[in-house]
């Protein structure tokens, strides 16, 4: 079996609640994921807007998250994370997630939550990095992902 994620807050290729939106709290959704590769020691998340004007805005980039966990819950990217896991600094600047928030009246956006299981333990990535340098770090080490598409539009 693949390795999978999901959200009990909204199904693939579905609206994004308002609540983890710009429009609303602004707190990372809870997500889940199964089938874990047993070669896997770490995973990494990425969230990212490819529809966005300027090119690919990134909302959320995590890793060294334990190979063992199984979900984040709602709001770990936003007050904090699970122990041993370290955020990226997203396109707004700042560390951890922020939520959907596209210029209004630019039509649907589709934020794409992307789970890499990595076959080392830590990735060498500084505290001031952002997703794109976390993305350049994890892509040699991937033994699987699995990807969970949410839209929103304001």
């Amino acid at each position: 079996m693949s390795l999978e994620i999901f959200s009990p807050a909204f199904a693939s290729g579905t609206a994004i609640p308002v609540r983890y939106t710009c429009a609303g709290e602004d707190i990372s959704p809870p997500l889940g994921w199964s089938n874990v590769p047993a070669d896997a020691k770490s995973l990494a998340l990425i969230c990212e807007d490819p529809d966005a004007p300027g090119g690919t805005f990134y909302h959320w980039g995590v890793y060294d998250i334990p190979a063992n966990l199984t979900s984040l819950a709602e709001g770990d990217g936003t007050a904090s994370m699970p122990k041993a896991a370290k955020a990226t600094r997203n396109s707004f600047g700042s560390a951890g997630f922020r939520g959907p928030c596209p210029p209004k009246g630019h039509g649907i956006h589709h934020y794409h939550f992307r789970l890499f299981a990595l076959a080392v333990p830590s990735l060498a990535v500084g505290r001031s990095a952002g997703c794109r340098e976390l993305l350049d770090a994890l892509r040699p080490h991937i033994v699987s992902s699995a990807e969970l598409v949410g839209t929103f539009a304001r």
